[in-house]
C-alpha cells in the first residue's frame, strides 16, 4: 500500500472517530432530555478504483422502537382520559357527601325529617318550627349548590376543550413545519435528527390529547391518524374547529345546537369520547360536559322532583288551592313535569313559611293556604309532612330501579351510584396508569445507557489514537525520504 493510500485511510479514520465522539457526546449530554432518541453512527468501507480507501460516514440515525413508541403514546391518551373522568366523579361524590357528613345530601334529608318530628312534638314552639324551615332551606340549597357545581364542571370542561383544540391545531402546524425542515435538511446533506426529536415531542403532545398512530412516509416524513379514523396530518395539517360556549345551563346540549361539536377542515364529525377525536384528554372533557355531568344532573333532578311531589298531595295540606305549590317549589312556582331538567338548581322552600321571604312560621303548622293561625297545639299537618318524607314511593324519573324508596333512601341511592361510578373510573385509571408507566419504563430502558456510551467512547479514543499514530509514522517516513 502506498503512503498516500495509507494516509487517506488514516485521515478518514480520524474523521469517523471525531464524528463518533460527537455522537457519544450528544447521547450522554441528552440522556435525561425528554423526547431525545439515542443516536448511532453508521460507517461503511470506502473504495477508490476497486481498492480500499478508508471508511465512509454514512450518517447518524435515531434509535427508536416504533411499536413501543406507538403503544406508549396510546397509553398516554388512555391514562389522561381515565384521570380526568375519575377526578370529576370524585369531586361530585365529595360534594354530594357521605351519609356521615353533616352537610351531605342524605344527612340533610334526615335532618329535615328529624326537624319535622321535633316540631310535631311541640307545634307551639317557634324555635322548632324555625328549625324545620332551616332544615328545608338547607336541603334545597344543597341541591342548588350541587346543580351549580355540575354546570361549573361543564363550563370548565368546555373551556378545557377550547384550549386543547387550540393546542392541537398549533401542534399539528408545528409538526407539518418540522416535516418541511427535515426534508430540506436531508436534501442539503445536514443532520436532521434534532428536528426529528422536536417533532416527536410535538407528536407526543398531540397523542395525549387525541390518541394517534404515526405512519412513516418517504424522506423521513410522517402522517398522523387518530385511532378513531380521522386524518390529522397527511401532506397538510387538519384544522380542528370548536367554539366555546362560555355559560352553560342544564338544558344546553350538542343536540339542541346550544353547544359546539367538532369539525375537521370544516366538516362536522361525531363529538363524543368514542368519536373521531375521542380516547384522550379531549374525549374525557367532552364526556364530562356532555355525558357524565348531565347524567349526574338527571339523578339530582329526580331527587328534587321526588321532594316536590311528596309534599304536593292534597291529602297532606287541604288548605292548598288547586295548582298551588307545596312545601317545595320550582323557583316559587308549582312543578311542571315537562320542565324537570335543571330542577335541582331551581328547587326552593315555599316563601309562605319562610319569615326571611315575608312568610309566616305558623303556616308550616296550620297550612300553606290558611287565612289565619289555627290551634297552636294541632300537630296534624306537621305529622303528615314528616310521614311524607319517610313513606316509600317509586321515583318518577332518574335512572333508579327496584323497590320504592323513602326520601332518605333515594338520596342514599344517588350517592351510591356516584360512588360506584367513581370506583369504576378509578379502577380504569389505575390500570391505564400502570400500563403507561410500564411502557414508559420500557422506552426509557431503550434510551441512552451512559455506561455503554462511555465504553464506546473508549473504543473511539483507541481508534483515534491508532489513526493518529499511522499519520505520525507516515509523516516520519516522508521526512526521511526528503532527507535522502
Amino acid at each position: 500500500m502506498s503512503l498516500s493510500a495509507s494516509l487517506a485511510n488514516a485521515l478518514t479514520g480520524l474523521t469517523a472517530s471525531a464524528r463518533a465522539a460527537s455522537v457519544v457526546s450528544s447521547n450522554v449530554s441528552n440522556a435525561l432530555t425528554e423526547g431525545y432518541a439515542r443516536r448511532e453512527l453508521h460507517l461503511s468501507p470506502q473504495s477508490v478504483g476497486g481498492r480500499g480507501a478508508g471508511v465512509r460516514v454514512d450518517g447518524v440515525t435515531r434509535v427508536v422502537d416504533r411499536t413501543l413508541l406507538t403503544d406508549r403514546r396510546l397509553a398516554d391518551g388512555e391514562a389522561g382520559n381515565a384521570r380526568l373522568k375519575s377526578g370529576f366523579l370524585a369531586r361530585i361524590e365529595g360534594m354530594t357527601g357521605t351519609p356521615e357528613d353533616a352537610g351531605s345530601l342524605s344527612a340533610r334529608v334526615a335532618t329535615l325529617e328529624s326537624a319535622l318530628i321535633q316540631a310535631a312534638s311541640r307545634p307551639d314552639s317557634q324555635a322548632r318550627l324555625q328549625g324545620a324551615v332551616d332544615a328545608a332551606t338547607g336541603l334545597a340549597g344543597h341541591l342548588n349548590a350541587l346543580s351549580d357545581a355540575l354546570q361549573r364542571e361543564r363550563m370548565n370542561a368546555d373551556a378545557g376543550i377550547s384550549a386543547q383544540v387550540r393546542t392541537l391545531n398549533e401542534s399539528l402546524s408545528g409538526i407539518d413545519r418540522l416535516n418541511d425542515e427535515i426534508l430540506a435538511a436531508a436534501a442539503s446533506g445536514h443532520d436532521a435528527t434534532a428536528l426529528m426529536d422536536q417533532r416527536q415531542t410535538l407528536v407526543d403532545r398531540v397523542a395525549a390529547i387525541v390518541p394517534v398512530r404515526e405512519v412513516a412516509r418517504e424522506h423521513d416524513q410522517i402522517s398522523l391518524y387518530t385511532t378513531g379514523g380521522a386524518i390529522l396530518l397527511e401532506g397538510n395539517p387538519a384544522v380542528i374547529g370548536f367554539s366555546a360556549a362560555g355559560v352553560i345551563t342544564p338544558d344546553m346540549t350538542i343536540g339542541s345546537g346550544a353547544l359546539s361539536g367538532f369539525t375537521i377542515n370544516g366538516l362536522a364529525v361525531p363529538s363524543s369520547d368514542s368519536g373521531a377525536l375521542g380516547g384522550g384528554t379531549l374525549g374525557a372533557l367532552v364526556a364530562i360536559r356532555d355525558d357524565l355531568a348531565p347524567a349526574a344532573q338527571v339523578q339530582l333532578d329526580a331527587v328534587a322532583r321526588d321532594l316536590v311531589e311528596r309534599f304536593e298531595s292534597p291529602a297532606i295540606d287541604p288548605t292548598r288551592g288547586p295548582g298551588q305549590p307545596g312545601l317545595f317549589t320550582d323557583n316559587g312556582a308549582a312543578f311542571d313535569p315537562l320542565i324537570e331538567e335543571g330542577l335541582a338548581g331551581r328547587i326552593a322552600l315555599n316563601a309562605l313559611v319562610d319569615p326571611r321571604q315575608g312568610g309566616q312560621l305558623w303556616r308550616l303548622r296550620d297550612g300553606l293556604g290558611a287565612a289565619a293561625p289555627g290551634s297552636v297545639g294541632d300537630a296534624t299537618l306537621l305529622q303528615s309532612l314528616g310521614t311524607a318524607l319517610s313513606v316509600a314511593r317509586s321515583p318518577a324519573s332518574g335512572n333508579f330501579v327496584g323497590a320504592a324508596r323513602s326520601a332518605s333512601g333515594l338520596a342514599a341511592d344517588v350517592l351510591s351510584g356516584f360512588a360506584i361510578s367513581r370506583q369504576s373510573a378509578e379502577a380504569r385509571e389505575s390500570f391505564a396508569t400502570a400500563r403507561h408507566d410500564a411502557l414508559k419504563e420500557m422506552q426509557l430502558a431503550q434510551g441512552v445507557d451512559t455506561d455503554a456510551e462511555m465504553q464506546t467512547l473508549l473504543m473511539v479514543e483507541q481508534a483515534y489514537a491508532a489513526n493518529a499514530r499511522v499519520v505520525q509514522v507516515i509523516d516520519d517516513l516522508i521526512q526521511q525520504l526528503i532527507g535522502l
